[in-house]
């Protein structure tokens, strides 16, 4: 969900030698994480996700869940039809 990405602050917290994250319990419902996470490194920082599901959404899974985003899409709209009545491909053209 790159176009959803939000920052949040988090705490480092000490768990035996090491160091971990508290995710909170939202996030976690929301991408479904259980037991196992998969820890990435990539040259923008650490990437940190849930282990592949063999399991897909369906279409109406997916409608469900880009619905509950309320994504304003009003740019979008503005900038749809920009340039196409200039179009060489205008359906008037061919």
């Amino acid at each position: 969900m790159p176009a959803t990405a939000k920052a949040r602050p988090v705490k480092l917290v000490p768990i035996g030698n090491a160091k971990g994250v508290r995710l909170p319990p939202s996030l976690i419902r929301k991408y479904g994480l259980e037991h196992a996470l998969v820890l990435e490194e990539t040259e923008r920082g650490i990437l940190i996700r849930g282990r592949e599901s063999t399991s897909k959404l369906s279409w109406e899974e997916t409608y469900r869940a880009m619905a509950a985003e309320s994504e304003d899409w009003d740019d979008w709209d503005n900038t749809l039809l920009d340039g196409i009545a200039e179009d060489d491909l205008a359906p008037e053209t061919l």
